[in-house]
């Protein structure tokens, strides 16, 4: 009897340390469902829609195209088919501002919003009023400020677009191309400068819509402003310069 007794006490034994060992197996497997459940939750973070600020003036408002063919829409349209994910862009733009006007309806926005991409494209109206340089150049390093607040205050999601040419369009026929071409590179080169002190991209547009210069499908139909396949060239040279 003796002996049937230590042999049971035996038996019973191992299976307590065998059920000790399965209660651990199991909480180190419950352990790592919850890791990738953590994972699965960060992935779903990092497909978050992201948000878009365009500011301008009519080029990028669009005068005389459709909205699909404004290039903030056509620029979102192809960064979602590289995967980006970005929602419709939220556009503060008119045909006629210049720098002092567009920094005015802004601060009326009051925008608290941070956003993931901020594109500046303006200048060409206070070279066609003949405003003075020393005056933009104050107002754009203001509307760079903004814009750099608007990012989060991160100038890797701002791009400054240069000012395209509108010497080259038939409007401008009998006007003094030479002398168009000229000032707006003057204007372009203060951008530039001002940009790149604050370590923000700059994209230059100036040189593909000179190439527009006689080509009637680069014009919408008022003869000044740029079409829609001239704004998707300029969303191709946004792309390449894109991260």
């Amino acid at each position: 009897m003796t002996q049937i007794k230590i042999i049971l006490i035996l038996f019973l034994t191992i299976i307590s340390c065998n059920e000790k060992s399965n209660k651990i197996d199991f909480s180190e497997t419950d352990i790592s469902v919850i890791e990738i459940e953590t994972t699965s939750e960060m992935e779903t973070d990092n497909s978050t829609p992201k948000s878009y600020l365009a500011l301008g003036d009519s080029y990028t408002i669009g005068q005389s195209v459709p909205e699909k063919d404004r290039f903030p829409v056509q620029l979102v349209n192809d960064l979602n088919t590289k995967n980006y994910n970005f929602n419709a862009p939220k556009i503060i733009a008119q045909t006629g501002w210049t720098t002092g006007e567009l920094k005015n309806a802004i601060l009326q926005e009051n925008i608290s919003e941070k956003y993931d991409l901020v594109t500046l494209l303006i200048g060409v109206n206070n070279q066609f009023r003949g405003n003075s340089i020393d005056v933009f150049r104050t107002e754009f390093i203001e509307l760079l400020n903004l814009a750099i607040t608007f990012s989060g205050n991160n100038p890797e999601n701002i791009i400054v677009i240069s000012i395209p040419d509108w010497g080259v369009s038939p409007y401008a026929a009998g006007e003094d191309k030479d002398k168009i071409s000229k000032e707006i590179d003057i204007f372009n080169t203060i951008k530039k400068e001002e940009t790149l002190k604050m370590n923000i991209k700059f994209v230059d547009i100036t040189t593909i819509s000179r190439q527009a210069l006689n080509k009637n499908q680069y014009f919408a139909s008022d003869g000044l402003h740029f079409s829609g396949e001239m704004h998707q060239l300029w969303v191709d040279e946004i792309i390449n310069n894109f991260n």
